[in-house]
């Protein structure tokens, strides 16, 4: 069929055979290295749902894969099924390594003959249910916060972030963890979803971030309406069960959820029974009392807060520091010690009557005919203020990217069931893709794309065009000059990562 010309000359026209293209060259890379970390081996081992057909591991690594292609719900995976090279690679490792007889077992899962290289619709959507608790539901209570216990499905999804964190401390070894916690939003207009504190039906998990890897060490799925700091020192307590043995120190920084008298004292008080005291910085609510503490200083008391750019220069900013004499009822009854420190930063002056405050979402106080807003925040460290600020700091802005790449860079921001198990096991699997990805950045990319974001290791990596070839009893893949030599190089390195499994079984061990 001939189209008229539009604009320019050219017209497009359908390939009349199954040509072994795919937009998708490089995204079996992602496959190789699931191989290659343990992954693959550790879901067969660790996860046992009942499925016709399709294995847990084929299953979980389609919804991976749909995830770095950049999908962002279930309907995409047609999207990746029509990708004929990409479908040809597929069913090609799906055979691979097998015998006569496993080929016959393999064969016999199936009611007809196997021509899908990716799971249907239907099929995703009979699996992901299987990680839902129907007994938990009956025992939510109306207007409580309420958080599920995961099933034996579930429990075991989340348990495969296992060898990807052992892969990605052998990749680059450190012996401190950093943990930023923080909960993010994820607005749904899914029909049992429960109304978040800003006033839209929302999830809200809750994050563990390693910030040495930048990994998420921990995630944990809730409602909307379960508080951000709700039994936030658990799920520390889980954060660093998972931490590989030759992790020596650990630090926690968090936003003012964080504020809690029990996770404070366990942190400050080493109880711990692994890491004992463990350094911390977390932004205090402003009470009357830091207030009143705060206004009673004399200007030469408040010092700058300086920022360090890219060349680690110092640059002054607008906000001042102070140490404040505070302490709090709960701190009486501590045997550690607590340091407070007050931020103020100026405003610019405002329209208002009298000695009126201005009505904003934050505490402000006042000095000299100024008004500041005021920030507060809680340590037990004993450094210099400006460097405890810009490094307690230093959590923000990554927590914001890590969140973006969740809801927008992969598939956390489309939740596809009105079942809570269900949604939490999309958000498990969308876990795993984001660990994938970061040990591919770690251990086979260039430097220069170690620290890119999703939409670029997609225009440079995943959806790169190529042609599936079957010649003298093997596969290639065809892609351009430039880009062979990468992918190349990728897969060089990748063949070089340890498994996973075997080294956290050393560690544990």
């Amino acid at each position: 069929m001939i189209m008229t010309q539009s604009a320019l000359p050219f017209q497009y026209q359908a390939e009349k055979t199954d040509s072994g293209l795919t937009g998708f060259a490089g995204l079996p890379l992602y496959l190789d290295l699931a191989k290659q970390s343990g992954l693959v081996q550790y879901i067969s081992q660790t996860l046992k749902t009942k499925m016709r057909g399709w294995t847990d591991a084929e299953m979980i690594l389609s919804l991976i894969l749909l995830n770095l292609a950049g999908g962002d719900c279930i309907s995409d995976i047609d999207r990746l099924e029509k990708d004929a090279g990409l479908r040809t690679l597929l069913m090609q490792f799906a055979k691979h390594g097998m015998k006569r007889k496993e080929r016959r077992a393999f064969e016999k899962r199936w009611r007809k003959e196997k021509s899908r290289g990716l799971p249907s619709n239907a099929a995703i959507h009979r699996y992901l249910p299987q990680f839902h608790s129907v007994e938990e539901e009956a025992k939510r209570v109306e207007g409580t916060a309420f958080i599920p216990e995961p099933n034996a499905n579930l429990i075991a999804l989340m348990g495969l972030n296992k060898p990807l964190i052992t892969c990605i401390q052998q990749q680059s070894p450190s012996i401190v963890a950093t943990l930023d916690q923080d909960a993010t939003l994820t607005n749904t207009y899914k029909r049992k979803a429960r109304y978040c504190y800003k006033g839209f039906k929302a999830y809200q998990p809750f994050n563990s971030f390693w910030a040495e890897h930048g990994m998420l060490l921990h995630s944990e799925f809730r409602d909307g309406n379960v508080n951000a700091g709700f039994e936030q020192l658990r799920i520390l307590k889980e954060a660093l069960s998972l931490l590989p043995s030759d992790v020596k120190h650990a630090y926690l920084r968090s936003d003012s959820a964080g504020y809690q008298e029990d996770l404070i004292r366990y942190c400050a008080e080493g109880n711990d029974p692994r890491f004992g005291v463990i350094p911390f910085a977390i932004a205090a609510r402003v009470s009357a009392g830091i207030k009143k503490e705060a206004q009673s200083l004399d200007d030469n008391h408040w010092h700058p807060i300086y920022q360090e750019d890219a060349d680690g220069t110092k640059i002054k900013t607008n906000q001042e520091w102070a140490d404040i004499c505070f302490v709090p009822e709960w701190a009486l009854r501590s045997k550690a010690s607590y340091r407070y420190l007050a931020i103020r930063e100026a405003m610019k002056p405002a329209k208002t009557k009298g000695d009126e405050e201005p009505d904003v979402p934050f505490q402000t106080m006042k000095s000299n005919k100024v008004t500041y807003k005021l920030f507060a925040v809680v340590t037990n460290r004993d450094i210099d203020g400006s460097d405890l600020i810009q490094w307690h700091r230093k959590r923000c802005g990554k927590s914001e990217h890590v969140h973006s790449t969740q809801k927008e860079g992969l598939a956390g921001g489309q939740l596809p069931s009105n079942l809570f198990g269900a949604n939490a096991a999309w958000w498990a699997i969308m876990i795993l893709s984001f660990n994938l990805n970061r040990l591919m950045q770690l251990a086979a990319l260039p430097k220069d794309l170690q620290e890119s974001k999703m939409k670029a290791l997609r225009f440079h990596i995943i959806q790169l065009p190529g042609r599936v070839i079957h010649h003298a009893r093997q596969v290639f893949v065809r892609v351009e000059g430039h880009c062979c030599e990468l992918l190349q190089l990728i897969r060089g390195k990748i063949a070089k990562v340890g498994s996973g499994i075997k080294l956290y079984a050393l560690n544990t061990s």
